[in-house]
């Protein structure tokens, strides 16, 4: 596809358009995107950053239209900050994913939480929320975050996958709240459903989607089986093993590449497959 314009909002399909926020960096790829669902009344999915240039943005696209609910897919600051402005300018509810705030001191700039997400309404899995001519269902997709979500948008077979599945990268998983094997179980689930198409926060749309999943599940799996290789040979740190399994890797990425690692080895510690060692090392159980 072509390169989104930031702020632009592009018809996608019938029931769908989508907004370009301007907050590109190496863990966003071009910006953020936000979603809105209808054509008389709408849905926003993922806000996205508190930017006054996105909110316009957003503001502007709704032109006047009833807003019947705000989605947040889950609360990293590049998601669901803007909640707030726009609740504020259309008295719409904030409605999706339950409040996570972590103190987490990881590399990732983008992936701090979003401690003042106040959601009006959580949303289990499957619960609905429905306007004029469109239903959307929460799908719980626990891995990249505990409180992810995404939603199907029933009536066109669309999901909107948040950071679950990108059309661009795979995802960040990362530790405390980033869990590998929950990341895992929620791409399973995926593959049973039969959704048309995706719609990530980031990237491309994916006219593929169980050709991707399939593809992303494998590149975990493919992951998992070098950090095998490496403690195979001797007991490692997470630090060394990056540099091995990511050769030409952008330096910026290094220490996200280094929690990803760390989600892994965490889910083998609890398969027994691996221990960890005084000092930071890791080596095969």
């Amino acid at each position: 596809m072509t390169e989104p314009a930031t702020g632009e909002a592009i018809q996608l399909e019938p029931l769908v358009e989508r907004i370009l926020a301007g907050n590109p960096s190496p863990f966003t790829y071009t910006g953020t995107e936000t979603y809105l669902v209808g054509t008389s009344d709408l849905a926003v999915i993922d806000p996205g950053p508190d930017l006054p240039s996105h909110v316009d943005a957003i503001l502007r696209a709704i032109a006047g239209r009833r807003v019947r609910a705000i989605l947040c897919t889950h609360t990293h600051r590049d998601h669901s900050p803007a909640s707030r402005a726009v609740r504020a300018a259309t008295g719409a509810p904030i409605i999706g994913c339950a409040p996570l705030a972590l103190d987490d001191d990881g590399p990732r700039a983008d992936a701090a939480f979003d401690r003042d997400y106040a959601p009006d309404r959580v949303l289990g899995d499957g619960e609905q929320v429905a306007g004029d001519g469109w239903t959307l269902a929460a799908v719980a997709t626990p891995g990249h975050t505990s409180n992810h979500l995404c939603f199907a948008l029933e009536e066109s077979g669309a999901l909107f996958t948040g950071d679950h599945v990108m059309g661009w990268s795979t995802s960040v998983i990362a530790p405390p709240d980033g869990d590998m094997a929950a990341y895992m179980a929620s791409l399973d689930k995926l593959l049973g459903r039969s959704d048309r198409v995706y719609y990530p926060a980031h990237g491309d749309p994916v006219d593929k989607p169980q050709r991707l999943v399939r593809g992303m599940m494998g590149h975990r799996k493919q992951r998992e089986g070098q950090i095998l290789r490496l403690l195979g040979q001797q007991p490692g740190e997470i630090p060394a093993m990056v540099e091995q399994m990511y050769a030409g890797l952008d330096p910026r990425l290094f220490g996200a590449a280094g929690r990803s690692v760390l989600a892994h080895l965490i889910d083998l510690r609890q398969r027994g497959i691996v221990v960890e060692q005084d000092g930071g090392a890791w080596r095969l159980a």
